[in-house]
């Protein structure tokens, strides 16, 4: 069986997935690349991007995370959003079905790396882990644009979760956001990050009911990654350093915040969450 095991998006992070961005390059797959790309930035130099790479992975490793990696290969520059290709639950991974054609090759390095051991693997529809959000044991929302994970994707996986008890909320938004890590990611126990300006308030009202209080962050902010944090367990995040408004927010809150510079990944479409696909962790702590 798989040593790996996921039962909330905050209890301490123990060991966690990352590609290296040796090939990573800007490409057209989402909204915010494509705007970055419109506005002719300059293209930044794989120096450039390593330093920053290497900015997250020493937060990691602050945090107390063991950092496994991925090879890199170069026909799939976007490897480095590692959240996507696969989901750790309760029950161990689970294998998605990436949408987009460019990323659709990204599948055997992780199963190469998992041996092919999976709990699950999604079979209907597309479903991309940045819609994922195991908040925590026994509760989770699974979001649903129909563009990176549909409809179908969404049903499927959380069905798997239901089966076993859990409750699940599919939650619709639009597609233009890429994944629902771009206006909702959760912080600490009981306390998430959420896009208000987007997202429906009966989602918000959802959270409240099971305790969970939000940080709004503007659309703006969510735009470039602003929503796209992080959470270490015992009260740390990582966050981009450029998000400067919502890290004084969730300072505020008494949260330790670990802030790489990470402005050429967000330029990309992906952000710490985006970056990391949590392999293990200590989910006791993992309900307020």
């Amino acid at each position: 069986m798989t040593p790996w095991t996921v039962a909330s998006e905050t209890g301490p992070l123990t060991d966690v997935l990352v590609c290296p961005p040796t090939h990573f390059r800007w490409l057209p797959t989402n909204s915010i690349a494509r705007r970055t790309l419109a506005e002719a930035r300059q293209a930044p130099t794989a120096a450039q991007v390593a330093a920053q790479h290497a900015e997250l992975v020493a937060a990691l490793e602050q945090g107390g995370a063991r950092v496994h990696t991925l090879t890199p290969e170069p026909h799939l520059p976007y490897m480095v959003y590692t959240r996507d290709s696969v989901v750790v639950t309760h029950r161990g991974p689970v294998l998605c079905q990436l949408e987009r054609r460019e990323r659709r090759g990204e599948y055997a390095g992780l199963i190469d790396f998992h041996a092919g051991r999976f709990w699950r693997k999604s079979s209907a529809g597309t479903l991309e882990g940045g819609d994922i959000h195991i908040i925590r044991p026994g509760l989770a929302v699974v979001g649903a644009s129909g563009g990176r994970t549909d409809m179908a994707g969404a049903e499927q996986f959380a069905d798997w979760l239901r089966s076993e008890g859990w409750e699940v909320r599919i939650e619709p938004f639009d597609e233009h956001f890429l994944h629902l890590d771009v206006l909702f990611c959760m912080a600490a126990p009981g306390l998430a990050v959420a896009c208000h300006d987007v997202l429906d308030p009966a989602f918000l009202g959802w959270l409240g009911q099971h305790g969970i209080r939000t940080i709004p962050v503007p659309y703006a902010a969510a735009m470039t990654l602003g929503c796209n944090i992080l959470s270490l367990g015992r009260d740390r995040v990582i966050s981009a350093r450029e998000s400067t408004g919502l890290n004084a927010a969730l300072r505020a809150e008494g949260l330790t915040v670990l802030d790489p510079a990470l402005s050429l990944f967000t330029l990309g479409g992906g952000g710490p969450h985006c970056l990391t696909c949590p392999l293990s962790r200590d989910d006791q702590d993992a309900i307020p």
